[in-house]
């Protein structure tokens, strides 16, 4: 009975495990998005228009390569001029 159990238990936890839809099995990754700004352009236009059609993962990835070529690698400090703007 114990065996039974123990078996059942392995089994359930790895059905509960993320399993790759369709979709999920070509898409890009953030960095070659981040690499192609004609392919992200084009991409975030469509996600705009219809995600549903492309998917949450394929416009979350958008999204986040969009902020990475936007902020760089956030390794740049910010340095503000010694001299202050006259207005």
């Amino acid at each position: 009975m114990k065996k039974f159990f123990s078996l059942l238990l392995a089994l359930l936890l790895t059905a509960c495990g993320p399993s790759e839809t369709p979709k999920q099995a070509n898409v890009p990754t953030v960095d070659e998005l981040a690499a192609d700004p004609g392919r992200l352009k084009e991409l975030r236009q469509q996600c705009k228009t219809d995600r549903a059609a492309l998917g949450d993962v394929l416009c979350n990835r958008v999204a986040e390569a969009t902020r990475k070529r936007f902020y760089g690698d956030g390794k740049t400090p910010y340095t503000p001029s010694e001299t202050p703007p006259k207005f």
